[in-house]
């Protein structure tokens, strides 16, 4: 027996629920699984804690609601009969006359459109691009315009303290060109690191996600530093 199945079992081992050869093969597996046993163990202590909470008295009115609630429940469970066989009868006496000819028109439909489609597309080349054809560029995704006019990456390190390698961020910009949040990626990450990114961010200028020419929020720009150094 596995720890799953006999996890499955506890509770009915504990209250003696569970029958003779499965309460031998739980025991069994009890013997040489510690952590089973912390399991059992568990609901022990959980059964102990139950067992001296105070019995909450049960409302006289139980019963009543419990008639009330089942009576609506019938109610409700009638009115929904009663809609699907409306709607049954809607469809065998509206819905279906008109069923064939709606489908034939909407066939027809499509075929003038497919003729509509080859008539405007009739001079567009499908072999390949044309040469010196320009992207629409709908979605232009955001880029780094300017860095901060300080060099924070790149600040010669305190004596004896080791070179932190590099670093590469994902930055998240909004429809302004401000930097909102950034993900280091690969590289140092500690307070230290972390301050030095906030300033850099915090006077950087980046162009933002264009969506149909319209700046919007959720661009990201992905940034290397070939070496972060901390001043200690």
């Amino acid at each position: 027996m596995n720890c799953h199945t006999t996890a499955r079992l506890l509770p009915g081992y504990l209250d003696g629920a569970i029958g003779s050869w499965e309460h031998a093969r739980v025991r069994e597996h009890l013997d040489s699984c510690e952590k089973c046993r912390e399991q059992l163990e568990g609901y022990g202590r959980m059964a102990m804690c139950l067992a001296n909470v105070e019995r909450v008295p049960v409302p006289s009115n139980l019963a009543a609601r419990i008639r009330i609630q089942t009576a609506q429940v019938r109610s409700m469970g009638g009115a929904l009969a009663r809609m699907k066989s409306r709607a049954m009868l809607l469809f065998d006496h509206v819905v279906r006359p008109h069923a064939v000819p709606a489908t034939g028109g909407i066939l027809a439909a499509l075929a003038i459109f497919v003729l509509l489609v080859q008539n405007i597309l009739a001079g567009v080349p499908m072999g390949g691009a044309v040469p010196n054809d320009l992207p629409l560029n709908l979605i232009q995704p955001a880029a780094l315009e300017s860095l901060a006019p300080f060099p924070a990456p790149g600040i010669a390190p305190a004596e004896g303290q080791p070179d932190l390698g590099a670093l590469v961020l994902e930055t998240t910009v909004n429809a302004r060109g401000q930097a909102v949040f950034y993900k280091i990626l690969s590289g140092p990450n500690n307070a230290a690191v972390q301050r030095q990114i906030d300033e850099v961010m915090m006077f950087s200028r980046f162009r933002p996600q264009l969506s149909f020419g319209r700046p919007s929020d959720g661009g990201h720009v992905l940034l290397a530093f070939s070496e972060v150094r901390v001043r200690g």
